[in-house]
């Protein structure tokens, strides 16, 4: 059964300096050294949670060539080929007019796939900045299907659902995802809630959970403890850092996938929906 390496990158960001924070993470990403296949990064990792994306957004890039990508999309394309692995967080994009919190799937061959963040928070004003994305994206990596996420998204679990009609007949367990990773800036004061809901997402979905924060203060004075989290498929937490800037890289395994699902066949008692 095949093994997924990842590493989650909990930092500070500098605010609505995305040089500055380009600089900083192609810094932390160079210095790792165990072998690993995904990086993640936080939501909005060249600026931090702002809500300035007319200043600070950039175009996607043209797919018959290199014209037109924005900066991030580059930076991204060269680490990814690099380091020979897939790098994963959101950025704010501009599209048609319209703008984006989108997270970005950066592939080592410059391929990519996007999300735009479906549930904008709208106790921040997000909803009326960015306009919401209405697609998943289920990214495969060597067999493993991972359901990309970003951080509002969170607490909204029939988006986050898998799907009875993914599970197969009779005792074959084929599920929709396999891991489901929520990019986010989720600050300190409800961090009790970050922390409950990336495990009950584990525990329903029978996955891996993981959540990559940041750490810090943002130009809002709003305050960030990470509390970054990789979770088993039974609600265990395999990894959890708060309050400090963490490189941590974790393997996942199959075994222990195959195992919760085959053990507790709950998802055969799941109730039928579209959404």
């Amino acid at each position: 059964m095949s093994s997924l390496t990842i590493t989650i990158i909990q930092t500070d960001l500098h605010w609505e300096d995305k040089k500055a924070n380009l600089q900083m993470l192609s810094e932390k990403i160079e210095s790792i050294q165990e072998k690993t296949e995904v990086i993640i990064l936080p939501e909005m990792f060249t600026t931090g949670f702002s809500m300035k994306p007319e200043l600070l957004s950039e175009k996607m890039p043209v797919r018959s060539g290199t014209d037109g990508d924005g900066e991030t999309m580059q930076w991204m394309k060269k680490m990814a080929s690099s380091k020979k692995i897939i790098l994963t967080g959101s950025i704010i994009i501009e599209e048609d007019g319209n703008y984006f919190n989108r997270l970005i799937w950066m592939l080592p061959n410059g391929e990519y796939g996007y999300y735009d963040k479906r549930h904008l928070f709208a106790f921040a004003n997000e909803d009326k900045h960015y306009t919401a994305g209405n697609k998943k994206l289920i990214a495969s990596v060597k067999g493993w299907k991972i359901n990309l996420l970003i951080c509002y998204d969170l607490r909204f679990p029939v988006w986050a659902r898998q799907s009875l009609l993914s599970y197969g007949k009779g005792d074959e367990v084929q599920s929709e995802y396999d891991v489901a990773i929520f990019v986010a800036n989720w600050p300190e004061k409800r961090s009790n809630a970050w922390k409950t809901l990336l495990q009950a997402r584990a525990i329903e979905n029978q996955c891996y959970v993981i959540g990559a924060n940041r750490v810090g203060d943002d130009g809002n004075k709003i305050h960030y403890v990470g509390d970054s989290m990789i979770v088993d498929p039974m609600g265990e937490i395999l990894y959890q850092k708060t309050n400090a800037e963490d490189i941590f890289t974790f393997t996942l395994t199959k075994e222990k996938l195959h195992e919760v699902r085959s053990k507790f066949p709950f998802w055969k008692d799941a109730d039928h929906f579209k959404l």
